[in-house]
């Protein structure tokens, strides 16, 4: 039996012939009548409701998970923020009705100059939707293209199944991998994707796509104007560059790792934590010698907020052998594992930073890839496994956000680790960490 909650859009009427072009996406049905390969499992489920002629189903499955409704770029380049629905690209019909267009992530193409995708509810959309659009079309052009009437009754449908389903935080925690349209495996550009797969986790963002749009553009904008102080293109670069040379986390967190390092290297693995706490005090009064000349003060006693900051840094060596002990606990690190680096906490950040700033359109596309592909280079240089990177990335982030109380700054992020080494939809479980690695983690200390 029909839905009563689809609508016919014509039978005189080929959306896809009035659609169709690069703007907009583009996924014709196989020629050969089979089963259509959806880009990811959204669209896939929605294929599967299209061919059960369920469009209630349908309505549900899009009120979890939102929407995308394209709009105008302005010559200036810029877009106006406009509220929910006020503004949908709308086609006339031949028998004078009209149809405006929304999508599902997983179906938007590259991104052009001539449109960018915002983010909207199923409520929204109920609320905002002009008064003269008389069609709605999810997914137009595409196998999972669905079409609804925009009565009053048909918009409080919409409204009742936002409230029911729809959570603003609930997309996150989840593995999302694109099936269509990703990087090949094996090269740099997709490792440089996998280095973001913690962010990716924590957003519910697809892991594996270069075609960005993530919340939406202003969404974007608004994400680095918070988080991140970035307000334009130049703000963007000079950022992405300190990620991708690990110039935004301290310097001295390094510093300090690498002071256990050089010790291991002359004594062996097991390192006095006493002896480190010394080897650190003496290579930072010696940098202070090396970089401001013999005669500056750098003996204890003779500077003393020199004295203090080595204070700080022998203090750093027992919160790090105190995280790294809670690593151990919680099978983040093996038995005998220790962190070499916290490097990947800016490597993994460079990785979603690249991403961030194509969906704020400060980035080309070019440049996106070029940086995804340095964090591939930062990544693999530092780092041997993805257990490695993933243990300097959290490491990193409980440095830069935890303070020792193992909330959720850590929690957060350890279940991310245990996904991301243990679900065989992980990139970390398909995307060797070296060049010639089986296509499969390997467990490293």
């Amino acid at each position: 039996m029909h839905d009563d909650h689809a609508a016919a859009p014509g039978d005189t009427y080929d959306i896809d012939a009035e659609l169709h072009d690069d703007v907009f996406p583009d996924f014709p049905a196989p020629e050969d009548g089979g089963p259509w390969q959806a880009p990811a499992d959204l669209e896939q489920h929605l294929y599967e409701l299209c061919q059960e002629d369920d469009a209630y189903g349908y309505l549900r499955a899009i009120a979890v998970e939102g929407l995308y409704r394209p709009v105008s770029v302005t010559e200036t380049g810029r877009t106006e923020r406009t509220d929910a629905a006020s503004e949908l690209l709308t086609v006339d019909l031949p028998d004078g009705r009209k149809v405006a267009q929304v999508y599902t992530a997983g179906v938007l193409p590259r991104p052009h100059p001539a449109v960018v995708y915002e983010y909207v509810t199923l409520d929204s959309l109920a609320q905002g939707c002009p008064d003269d659009v008389d069609l709605l079309v999810v997914n137009a052009a595409t196998p999972c293209q669905q079409f609804y009437l925009t009565t009053d009754d048909e918009r409080e449908v919409w409204s009742d199944l936002h409230d029911k389903y729809h959570r603003t935080d609930g997309l996150g925690n989840r593995i999302d991998t694109r099936r269509t349209g990703a990087p090949e495996t094996g090269g740099p550009l997709l490792h440089g994707l996998a280095c973001g797969a913690h962010l990716c986790f924590t957003n519910g963002d697809a892991w594996n796509t270069v075609d960005w749009h993530g919340a939406g553009h202003h969404n974007e904008i608004g994400r680095l104007e918070e988080w991140w102080g970035v307000h334009d293109r130049d703000d963007w670069l000079s950022l992405q560059e300190r990620l991708l040379t690990c110039d935004v986390s301290p310097w001295y967190w390094d510093f300090v790792l690498d002071a256990r390092t050089a010790l291991a290297r002359r004594l062996g693995l097991r390192v006095d934590p006493e002896l480190w706490r010394d080897q650190v005090e003496a290579a930072l009064r010696r940098r202070v010698v090396e970089t401001g000349g013999p005669g500056e003060p750098h003996r204890p006693g003779e500077d003393p907020e020199l004295d203090q900051f080595v204070a700080h840094l022998r203090g750093l060596v027992g919160k790090v052998l105190r995280y790294e002990a809670r690593f151990r606990a919680d099978e983040l690190l093996p038995p005998d594992g220790h962190v070499g680096t916290v490097a990947a906490w800016d490597v993994g950040r460079a990785s979603k930073m690249a991403r961030w700033g194509r969906g704020a359109r400060y980035a080309g596309h070019a440049e996106m890839i070029k940086a995804l592909e340095r964090a591939s280079e930062a990544a693999r240089s530092a780092y041997t496994s993805w257990e490695a990177f993933s243990a300097g990335y959290v490491l990193g982030r409980c440095l830069h956000f935890d303070e020792e109380s193992y909330g959720s700054w850590y929690t957060d992020v350890l279940r991310a680790h245990r996904a991301l080494t243990t679900d065989p939809d992980s990139p970390w479980l398909t995307v060797p960490f070296r060049q010639g690695d089986p296509a499969r983690l390997t467990r490293q200390g």
